[in-house]
């Protein structure tokens, strides 16, 4: 319910309300995608309607479903857990869960890998034959037949392009979700003790508050830094024959590196007096046409410094002028307001 303060979590004991009836039962959480599967969900959506499948017992359809999660107890808030209505009836619901099976290549050719410890046995190969795969940088492929050698379950796939060793592959399958057949009937009213002398199941979380046991963690759910090595890529090589073959624009115009410095870096250069002359005056019209550089670009900051200084100044001078207005603004509204309120008082 829009309402509760909490979300619900899939196979937590609810108390339903259908009909006449009251029980307890474990309701699975799904929704429906474009292709009419039930997929299952872990928690019911923040701001969106989902399907509840629970065992309990006949009734028609479109009745009305309210659900709680606990009769007794002084609870705060809104205590109406999920409202809805029956839309099916049925022996057994198709409801799955998502799974991705992984793999690592052992070999890699072209366009074929021999892919291992995704599956367990050449049975279970079998079963998947034909099914699609992909990779993690993108490569889709799928899966041909097992192999007699090597590790038990490897096979042999075809991908779109040849993959690397440090690729893994998926495979994206769906298992069916196991409905729970609990049905316990709400029978408060037929005690004397009324809503605390009928007992029912509770979920994990008020067991573990009350008892006082720690939660417990799965090692393979915590968050580890994952540390990745640089990796090196070949160098692109282009065949000569498929290079003559590209036009000029698109051919590789990658220089050699020169190893050595050449004869005219090393040789020494002699120069005459009138050299000599030319080459001083030159050194000296340059050091006079840095220094003015300098010069204009230590004055250009000081101008932006203090024009900086000076919009700040007028912001702040604007700024109290509006807040000036709107306090007489407001001051004069607020007059207005009262005396409208006490002519309504006289007239009434």
């Amino acid at each position: 319910h829009r309402w509760h303060k909490k979300i619900l979590k899939c196979n937590d004991p609810l108390i339903f309300s259908v009909g006449w009836r009251r029980f307890q039962s474990v309701p699975v959480f799904s929704t429906e995608d474009q292709n009419g599967r039930h997929r299952y969900l872990k928690y019911t959506p923040e701001y969106m309607h989902c399907y509840a499948t629970f065992y309990g017992n006949q009734v028609p359809p479109n009745t009305g479903v309210l659900a709680i999660q606990r009769l007794t107890g002084n609870l705060p808030g809104f205590r109406i857990s999920a409202t809805g209505v029956t839309l099916e009836l049925n022996e057994s619901f198709d409801i799955v869960k998502k799974l991705k099976l992984v793999g690592t290549p052992t070999k890699i050719f072209k366009n074929t890998a021999f892919i291992s410890g995704m599956f367990n046995s050449d049975l279970e190969v079998s079963r998947f034959e034909g099914a699609s795969i992909k990779t993690v940088s993108g490569i889709r492929g799928q899966i041909k037949k097992a192999l007699h050698e090597g590790q038990p379950g490897s096979f042999r796939a075809t991908f779109e392009d040849k993959i690397l060793r440090s690729d893994i592959v998926f495979c994206r399958t769906w298992v069916p979700v196991e409905i729970k057949k609990y049905y316990n009937p709400v029978t408060s009213l037929l005690t004397e003790n009324g809503s605390d002398g009928w007992r029912g199941m509770k979920p994990k979380a008020q067991l573990q508050i009350e008892t006082n046991a720690p939660i417990e963690v799965n090692p393979d759910s915590i968050y580890k830094p994952i540390e990745r090595p640089p990796k090196k890529f070949n160098k692109l090589h282009v065949p000569k024959k498929l290079e003559e073959a590209l036009p000029y624009a698109s051919k590789p115009k990658d220089e050699k590196k020169k190893r050595r410095k050449g004869y005219i870096s090393k040789r020494a250069v002699v120069m005459d007096a009138d050299e000599k002359k030319k080459y001083t005056f030159l050194q000296a019209v340059n050091t006079i046409r840095n220094e003015k550089i300098s010069k204009r670009k230590e004055s250009n900051t000081k101008r932006r410094e203090e024009r900086a200084k000076d919009i700040a100044k007028k912001a702040e001078i604007v700024e109290a002028v509006r807040k000036a207005n709107l306090k007489r603004k407001y001051r004069t509204e607020g007059k207005i307001e009262a005396a409208r309120e006490r002519k309504k008082l006289r007239g009434s």
